[in-house]
């Protein structure tokens, strides 16, 4: 029996738990894509798979709705895979532990990926009743969504007749997206030069922070920690002499970084009791200025400490990479006048990563005004080359632009307000969703994004309301109904 077999509405929860018992972090999204396949041939269902693993399924309308106007929904079927240092799961060949605990869904030591396997539940669930009323449907899940819509990017959209799309790929119940941000993937590249050097080997860790998503979150306040890093080193490069070995931090750009280390070389001639001073200095500032936002940061001195030569970064590379971490544009860029509260522009510092031969700094870009998004990339491209080095970008995606006509969401509108006797939240957001690209291929197409409520995702806090998925549900069935 699952953890979840006892909820309602159970064939939701079924396949959201069957979901998490299956691998499907970005890049590793084959066995997921077969198993919405598996699904589509045990029902009789036409489907298509691309090669990237995107898939299909079509269903026709119910008794009384077969001439109905077709309806698209939509959403991903890759997670993103962030996990606490305790956590010994390996993403790519083992399911989540499930936890459930007060009504609320989470997963031990890990993301959950409710973002956005409860879409994939919610729309399987649909596919595998025979008494939901609905038009024909078109049930579109694509791949490596949380690394720059890759799979929405590259699908063909020509077998789609839908002009209305249900996107299920929000986290607040409550409120309707019919706007966000577009986006790029962009990664600065700086080669370093190695030599060997004596000295005290010795190993920092910045940990503790909250992260979050880089586009949801980017507006609160959180420390980025590859920024701290760069912050950190160049904090002691005012008083010791050291040479970098590696610099590493992140685990997803379009996950803000709760955690960087840095291995380097002090100089023989250290005093370690004034470095380790210095550090519980730089700390506390970073407490003090954290404190409302990020009240737990940490600088851990590795205990080991060991004397000899030891293959370092030369002085050169060492001051270009503290050069780039410092430099380097992170964080809210702009604001936006035409929506209150809204943020405009952005980027998030997600990765760093070193190897023999360079050091590369991946960022989230954001915005919902297409020039910004690239002047933000000119400006790492910018200082990239001013270093030596280069960039190179992925996954670009459009913005979602607001449609002043939407009958769709006019409906949406009136049936949210009959079920919770209020109005819902009309919203644009800092964060991309695959709306954008839909609306650019299928012209005059209608969409609104929506879903239950969801706390920290990205982190291994990630977690899912269960009255709010149940809420969301009779929801989603009666906006179905409606589309007569």
């Amino acid at each position: 029996m699952g953890v979840l077999s006892n909820l309602e509405p159970a064939p939701v929860f079924q396949y959201f738990e069957e979901i998490c018992g299956i691998p499907h972090g970005s890049s590793n999204t084959k066995a997921i894509s077969d198993y919405c396949v598996s699904f589509a041939k045990e029902h009789g269902l036409k489907y298509i798979q691309d090669d990237l693993n995107n898939v299909i399924i079509f269903k026709e309308g119910t008794p009384g709705y077969e001439q109905s106007a077709p309806v698209m929904i939509q959403g991903h079927i890759d997670m993103v895979c962030e996990k606490t240092a305790e956590c010994s799961i390996d993403f790519a060949k083992d399911g989540l532990e499930l936890q459930l605990q007060d009504g609320t869904i989470s997963a031990k030591g890990t993301t959950l990926g409710g973002d956005d396997g409860i879409a994939v539940a919610y729309a399987l669930a649909i596919l595998d009743s025979d008494h939901i009323p609905h038009p024909p449907l078109e049930v579109v899940f694509t791949v490596d969504e949380e690394i720059g819509m890759l799979g929405a990017a590259a699908l063909d959209c020509s077998p789609l007749k839908s002009r209305i799309l249900l996107n299920l790929d929000s986290e607040d119940e409550g409120y309707l997206l019919v706007s966000c941000a577009g986006g790029i993937s962009a990664t600065g590249h700086l080669p370093v030069t190695r030599d060997v050097y004596d000295g005290t080997k010795i190993c920092l860790k910045i940990s503790g922070l909250l992260g979050g998503h880089s586009g949801i979150a980017i507006d609160k306040g959180r420390a980025n920690a590859c920024q701290l890093l760069g912050r950190t080193l160049y904090e002691l490069s005012k008083t010791f002499s050291f040479r970098l070995i590696s610099v590493n931090g992140g685990l997803k750009d379009n996950a803000i970084p709760r955690e960087a280390t840095v291995e380097l070389i002090l100089d023989a001639s250290t005093n370690l009791e004034d470095f380790a001073s210095t550090i519980k200095n730089i700390e506390k500032v970073y407490l003090d200025e954290y404190q409302q936002t990020d009240p737990s940061i940490k600088i851990i001195v590795s205990d080991e400490k060991i004397s000899g030569s030891f293959e370092g970064m030369t002085v050169d590379s060492t001051g270009k990479v503290i050069t780039a971490l410092v430099n380097l544009p992170n964080g809210v860029q702009r604001m936006s006048y035409n929506i209150d509260g809204l943020v405009q522009t952005s980027l998030n510092l997600g990765k760093l990563i070193s190897s023999d031969g360079e050091v590369s700094f991946s960022f989230a870009v954001r915005s919902s005004v297409e020039t910004e998004k690239l002047e933000l990339v000119d400006r790492i491209c910018c200082l990239m080359k001013a270093l030596g080095g280069s960039v190179s970008c992925l996954g670009s995606y459009p913005a979602w632009e607001y449609r002043q006509d939407s009958p769709l969401r006019d409906l949406m509108v009136r049936i949210f307000e009959k079920q919770y006797g209020k109005k819902p939240v009309i919203q644009a957001i800092h964060a991309g969703v695959e709306c954008g690209f839909f609306s650019g291929k299928m012209p005059g197409l209608d969409c609104v994004s929506f879903g239950p409520d969801m706390n920290d995702i990205h982190t291994p806090k990630e977690s899912m309301d269960v009255e709010s998925v149940r809420r969301t549900w009779d929801y989603t069935l009666e906006i179905l109904k409606e589309l007569q």
